[in-house]
């Protein structure tokens, strides 16, 4: 969601129950315009927002040129002071994962993991407990990362891939129709392609590849694992992930407008198959 037009597109987000107080609104308004300049970013974007048990984290996005890979995430308890996230590294997001439960809006808090293993064999074998310790803010990182990876999506054309390689915007995009709007397959993870290079010849044939070199929602596994509603007659599209509760991306059809936020407590939702 771009912090340039945050007021106006904080409302498109209002039915899905997501709302920012007056004094948040004017905090971010004015933080992320300095945050912009101090960083000499292209753009910003207000992320969204981690619940926690004490403290919520307001996450915002900084990006270059290339917005795909040029991409840096800032953190804030205040809307005011902004801290950076360290990189989201494999093992790092990998580790992550044992760390159960919700943040507890403390940074520096140390989550506790026990690995029992097991070490000789037959009746030698003993078992010794490993502690493993995860920073808070680590796990923060490597969530955000996840989030964008499974499901920070954009319309089909919205961006464009450059002779050189690289993602910028697309200038020429004017918005989907309402009936491409309520199609899946026009809107595409934002992200490396990983099902794009499984296609065949044949199914690569109709594609243009300056448009469509990201994967579309479609061929998401399981089925069912976003849910499309209009609203406003057909005036407003929500798309919501059932697989990170709190996730919505908007978009106006016939506009430029389109953006998403999450507000959730982090926590995959790990029971979606069973629940299709």
């Amino acid at each position: 969601m771009d912090q340039c037009e945050l007021h106006l597109s904080i409302d498109y987000v209002g039915s899905s129950g997501i709302i920012l107080s007056p004094e948040q609104k004017a905090a971010l308004q004015t933080s992320l315009v300095i945050l912009q300049s101090e960083n000499k970013f292209k753009k910003v974007y207000f992320w969204g927002k981690i619940l926690g048990i004490k403290d919520d984290y307001f996450i915002a996005q900084g990006t270059g040129k290339d917005e795909m890979t040029e991409r840096r995430t800032f953190y804030s308890k205040d809307c005011v002071r902004w801290g950076l996230l360290p990189p989201a590294t494999k093992p790092m997001r990998e580790q992550s994962k044992l760390a159960k439960g919700r943040f507890t809006g403390d940074p520096s808090f140390e989550f506790e993991h026990v690995e029992t293993k097991k070490v000789g064999d037959g009746e030698d074998a003993t078992e010794e407990e490993e502690t493993i310790t995860i920073k808070e803010e680590d796990r923060l990182a490597s969530v955000v990362a996840d989030i964008d990876e499974e499901v920070k999506i954009v319309p089909r054309s919205a961006f464009v891939k450059t002779p050189t390689g690289q993602v910028v915007p697309n200038r020429s995009f004017e918005g989907l129709t309402v009936s491409e709007a309520a199609k899946l397959c026009s809107y595409m993870h934002f992200r490396e392609p990983k099902l794009l290079l499984e296609k065949t010849l044949l199914q690569k044939a109709n594609l243009d590849k300056s448009i469509d070199f990201m994967d579309t929602l479609e061929d998401d596994i399981p089925k069912g694992s976003w849910s499309l509603q209009f609203e406003r007659g057909s005036g407003l599209m929500s798309l919501r992930s059932t697989l990170w509760l709190g996730f919505v991306f908007y978009h106006v059809p016939g506009t430029r407008k389109f953006g998403s936020v999450y507000v959730g407590t982090g926590e995959k939702n790990s029971d979606l198959p069973f629940m299709l």
